[in-house]
């Protein structure tokens, strides 16, 4: 497969190299594989084909709300829109609320979906790709890509602008910190268990392909045996993209996977005992990559092995007394983050949880995510979370938990919990339930876990 690319990967760019102007909106020669399926590899000619038919066919707009579940029809769809002038608008969720909420800030907007959503109007694409002939479409690298939000796990989702620019030079780094795992010269089959949608999915399964050498599935498999049979279909290295969430159900299914070149995770913490299981099952080294809508991917570590990040190249990380400050050569203007971090001697760094993760009562300090992790670890324990209401008692917000632990009931959850935690932070209420209200990513919105809260107190 690697055959597809010509001698040393010719007609790949250095992204985010040369001036502001026109670029090509992928980059390699016509022949190299840009996606695959059960039915083989499309050639990145016959994209662009796609690309400019679908062009033609978009509705006016400033902004298209791209709602494709297909992962190949939804980069089609970015780059026609792209073509268009238009700016993909990413939401973090396919929920008639939010979408409507991304559509009311931004009025002058449509959705486009491959199927039919329940309570959303949209403009569905063909059922059979038209192609149409014509020069290599072109965008502005100075034109804004996408505008993603944040999950809203700690409240309303934020608008967050890339460009183009900005999405060339961070894919130009995350190919830097990822190359070593399949030889050079020959392209990467990437199967992903996230949606597009996400700033971590949009990286490294969508802009990968369109800048690097690399291919990607059009499935998005949820389940270990769909995950497995979709990596069957690659035909070159293969690399997992995928969350904390689905490996755990990867590596307990004890599914066999056919030879990875290597594994990436995001989106939330990656336990070490988990990713060392992951690599003791699939033969293969487990990457963690850590990043944000608003900055993208900023560092990596091989979990099992590592506790300190390394920063990707143009990347450098400063704390502050309330967070830490991200430079980098794909941000306009130095990022904020809410992660507290402890810089190392030799660049990398290690996080000290999140500021407004951390609560103070009665002159004692913890932090929201060790007290998850607490939760976590009980036996009998599946999932939970433990985290802040709004209202207040004494002048501090009361802490509630939510747990999934079929063989317990909640005293002996509160029992077990109050072994390990200080009293003055047993969540009160906790209370269990059947599932967590994770979403496609494995994060809990705000809404979600207030909503399921108020509902099992009924």
């Amino acid at each position: 497969m690697s055959a597809v690319l010509g001698r040393d990967n010719e007609g790949f760019g250095r992204p985010g190299s040369g001036q502001a102007g026109p670029k090509p909106i992928a980059d390699g020669d016509a022949q190299r594989a840009v996606a695959f399926d059960a039915e083989g590899p499309v050639a990145l000619g016959r994209f662009l084909g796609h690309v400019r038919a679908v062009a033609a066919m978009l509705p006016e707009g400033r902004h298209a709300i791209n709602l494709c579940e297909d992962r190949y029809r939804f980069v089609v769809t970015l780059c026609a829109a792209a073509v268009r002038r238009q700016v993909n608008l990413l939401p973090p969720s396919r929920t008639p609320a939010v979408v409507a909420g991304v559509r009311a800030s931004h009025p002058d907007s449509y959705c486009v979906s491959d199927g039919e959503i329940s309570g959303i109007q949209s403009w569905k694409l063909p059922a059979v790709l038209p192609l149409q002939d014509g020069p290599v479409p072109c965008v502005d690298d100075d034109a804004l890509a996408v505008i993603g939000f944040t999950s809203g796990s700690t409240g309303v989702p934020v608008p967050n602008p890339k460009t183009w620019r900005s999405f060339r030079t961070s894919t130009e780094q995350n190919l830097a910190a990822l190359r070593d795992l399949w030889p050079q010269h020959e392209i990467a089959h990437v199967v992903a268990t996230v949606p597009p949608q996400h700033m971590y999915g949009m990286e490294l399964s969508v802009l990968l392909p369109l800048f690097a050498p690399a291919a990607v599935h059009a499935a998005r498999p949820f389940f270990p045996h769909d995950i497995a049979d979709a990596l069957t279909h690659a035909r070159g290295h293969r690399l997992l993209v995928t969350t904390p969430v689905h490996l755990r159900a990867l590596v307990e299914s004890g599914v066999a996977l056919p030879a990875l070149a290597g594994i990436v995770s995001a989106t939330a913490p990656l336990p070490a005992e988990l990713a060392a299981a992951a690599e003791a099952s699939f033969g293969c080294e487990v990457r963690e990559m850590f990043g944000s809508t608003e900055t993208c991917v900023i560092a990596t570590r091989r979990t099992a092995r590592d506790a300190a990040w390394s920063p990707l190249p143009g990347v450098s990380v400063m704390p502050q007394p309330d967070g830490a400050l991200v430079r980098a050569k794909h941000l306009a203007a130095p990022v904020k983050l809410a992660d507290l971090v402890e810089v190392l001697g030799d660049g990398r760094f290690e996080l000290r949880g999140r500021n407004a993760d951390l609560l103070e009562i009665a002159g004692k300090r913890a932090s929201l995510g060790d007290l998850t992790r607490k939760l976590q670890a009980i036996p009998g324990v599946v999932d939970g979370v433990v985290f802040q209401l709004d209202e207040q008692i004494g002048g501090v917000r009361r802490i509630a938990a939510l747990a999934v632990a079929p063989t317990l009931d909640e005293t002996r959850i509160l029992a077990a919990l109050r072994e390990a935690v200080d009293p003055a932070f047993l969540p009160r209420p906790l209370r269990r339930v059947d599932a967590l209200p994770r979403n496609d990513t494995g994060k809990l919105p705000r809404d979600a876990l207030l909503a399921l809260l108020r509902g099992s107190m009924r």
